[in-house]
């Protein structure tokens, strides 16, 4: 199967160390990366498009892989998310193909990520921005994980193209304090408590 055309990657940490509250003795880390690639199946519509997925596996580990290390390591992440945006010669659909290929790389390299993988897409023209929801790896209810992280660039998507988004952080949100199911309280059966 081919190789997605890559045009350029791109990845960002952003470090939180208050929220207009104390300094907490620990900042928040939060990461993303871009994926900027060739949409083979832009202005046409196809009705097989599932094969895509297998092709974009292989990015989505590799991205995965460098938001671990630019974050400190597989014990540092405790949350995660994935978005795409699709230039305006595709489809949402098109966008749904990184589902699996983006979600499932982040969990086979972090121990303990039960939880599903939450995800946005939409169709947006050159110099969109997404957010790009986060939530706890381990369980979707811990309220103090979630979170969001907004990306974009500047020059993509192009028109044929899309832009592939994994994000991942560090903790909770800064003075999180909203309740519900706390980190500490996961009990790791579910994906969801």
């Amino acid at each position: 199967m081919p190789e997605p055309t890559l045009r350029k990657t791109a990845f960002a940490v952003e470090e939180i160390f208050h929220e207009g509250g104390p300094v907490p003795e620990n900042s928040l880390k939060r990461a993303a990366g871009i994926a900027v690639i060739e949409n083979p199946f832009a202005g046409r519509y196809e009705p097989d498009i599932q094969w895509f997925m297998e092709d974009l596996k292989p990015l989505g580990l590799s991205m995965a892989q460098r938001l671990i290390d630019l974050l400190g390591g597989p014990t540092q992440i405790e949350g995660y998310g994935k978005g795409a945006m699709i230039g305006e010669a595709g489809e949402l659909e098109h966008g749904a193909l990184w589902h699996a290929p983006g979600g499932y790389a982040m969990r086979q390299l972090l121990d303990n990520s039960n939880a599903i993988v939450p995800s946005t897409k939409k169709v947006v023209g050159v110099g969109g921005r997404l957010d790009v929801p986060i939530t706890h790896i381990n369980a979707s209810y811990v309220r103090s994980h979630f979170d969001a992280m907004e990306v974009g660039l500047s020059d993509a998507p192009k028109a044929g193209e899309m832009a592939l988004v994994l994000a991942m952080s560090t903790g909770p949100r800064i003075h999180d304090r909203a309740g519900g199911l706390a980190a500490a309280e996961i009990e790791g059966r579910d994906g969801l408590r």
